[in-house]
């Protein structure tokens, strides 16, 4: 038997419309899930907690909360950064161990947690306050393919990851890059060498997934992630239904009830409508570019690539940022395209190809990466790279979060007169301003709902 993670309401909708399905919309497609007989629901984290804030109006916590009430049966899954946790720099860990046990007080089963650089101090902290506070604990090792990304580099970091206490280990392909055949030897490898359940999360970007997965499944993958048509297929996940009848009748069969699908079909479509129409899913993200093997960009990286040169008139250099993408990497030592190194190395080969000189203009994050700020790169940074962006400044070698005083106690004090929850100090922590200019909005509505119901009775 495999068993599904559905993704259709965190992954496949931020790969595929820039993670804008809105809480009620999530909590009706949830209350259907719950009866499917999923092995977990992933509906948070990744850029769910960020867009909720700065575009949605919403409450990232009190969605949360909302789907936990609809889920009765099934395991809540989100993806936690390590020590980005859901933001874009390095948090301290007093706000990461916060943030583990208000994650499971609200409702999270399941925290998947990955390092972009597969530093895997970074995921020290989250992984202990994670088991701390009573969750489940899966290390995602983030895939990715170069001279230095081998079988042994895999299962060294499997070995590394079931050491510290991973209860699950995934195999996470954001851009969509794991080949059948590559797929067999490293699922092999991991099952016949580590004692864990091992999932496999990987994006239909370059058209080769549905093979990659049944690979994976007849070499003895327990877990994989899909999401429901129409939020499938393109830069999101194989999809569920595909999946659920290919294995129908099976030693694998996955056990979900196809019924339940049929009915949470047409409430997809009539959602993927509505964002097709406006103009946030467009074609090219429906679209797979197995040319995408060369350039290896997620999901997500290529959505806001997308909507970043569409915003600048440029979408005529969308094939020249493409071939960029890959000479930035190598430069800055093969770091996996997984946020947030997906977004610096997007945004940076945006930059290289639109001013005519490349590093000419350079970002403050990759500033931050070539001091050492994000965790040890994978492999060797082009030192002509590193000098021209940051000279002779001195780049450190220990775990970046040893660095970091505590932050929440501070946050806490700073903001107490728009803070009423150690939950709207976590959203402050990591979306400083954004979550400030939500927070007035919301609190100063809430009063004002009371000052018109008091006025009413």
């Amino acid at each position: 038997m495999v068993r599904i993670v559905e993704t259709s309401v965190r992954d496949g909708q931020q790969s595929l419309f820039a993670t804008r399905m809105t809480t009620e919309e999530a909590v009706e497609l949830c209350r259907l899930y719950d009866e499917a007989g999923f092995h977990a629901i992933e509906m948070w984290g990744g850029a769910t907690f960020d867009a909720c804030l700065r575009f949605l109006n919403e409450d990232p916590w009190e969605r949360l909360r909302e789907i936990k009430k609809v889920c009765k049966k099934t395991k809540l899954q989100m993806l936690f950064r390590g020590q980005n946790i859901l933001g874009y720099r390095h948090y301290s860990d007093d706000v990461v161990d916060m943030f583990c046990k208000k994650s499971i007080e609200n409702g999270i089963d399941i925290i998947r947690v990955f390092d972009a650089l597969n530093d895997m101090r970074n995921l020290k902290q989250a992984v202990e306050s994670t088991k701390k506070y009573g969750g489940e604990c899966q290390i995602a090792l983030s895939y990715t393919t170069s001279p230095v990304h081998t079988i042994d580099y895999y299962l060294s970091l499997a070995e590394e990851a079931k050491e510290m206490g991973a209860d699950s280990l995934c195999i996470k392909d954001m851009a969509g890059v794991l080949l059948a055949k590559d797929a067999i030897q490293l699922v092999s490898t991991l099952k016949k060498r580590i004692d864990l359940p091992l999932e496999l999360h990987s994006h239909c970007t370059a058209g080769v997934s549905e093979m990659t997965y049944e690979a994976a499944i007849k070499a003895g993958v327990d877990i994989v992630d899909t999401s429901l048509s129409p939020l499938s297929n393109g830069t999101a996940q194989p999809s569920t239904q595909a999946l659920v009848m290919s294995l129908r009748g099976t030693e694998y069969d996955t056990g979900i009830d196809i019924h339940v699908l049929h009915r949470a079909e047409p409430v997809m479509t009539r959602i993927v409508n509505k964002y097709t129409e406006n103009g946030l899913l467009g074609p090219k993200s429906l679209q797979t570019n197995p040319n995408i093997l060369n350039y290896q960009v997620p999901g997500g990286m290529l959505s806001n690539m997308i909507k970043q040169l569409s915003d600048q008139g440029a979408m005529d250099r969308y094939e020249d940022v493409l071939v960029e993408i890959p000479k930035v990497r190598k430069d800055l030592g093969y770091p996996p395209l997984v946020t947030p190194m997906s977004q610096m190395v997007g945004t940076q080969a945006v930059l290289n190809a639109l001013n005519g000189e490349r590093y000419k203009m350079c970002t403050r994050e990759v500033r931050d990466y070539l001091h050492g700020k994000y965790g040890k790169a994978p492999s060797v940074i082009d030192e002509e790279v590193r000098k021209k962006i940051i000279g002779d400044d001195e780049v450190i070698t220990c775990r970046p979060a040893d660095l970091l005083k505590p932050e929440f106690e501070g946050l806490k004090k700073k903001y107490q007169d728009i803070a009423k929850s150690d939950e709207d100090v976590l959203s402050l922590a990591l979306f400083e301003q954004v979550a400030a200019d939500f927070l007035k909005r919301k609190y100063q509505q809430e009063e004002t709902e009371t000052d018109s119901f008091e006025m009413y009775i």
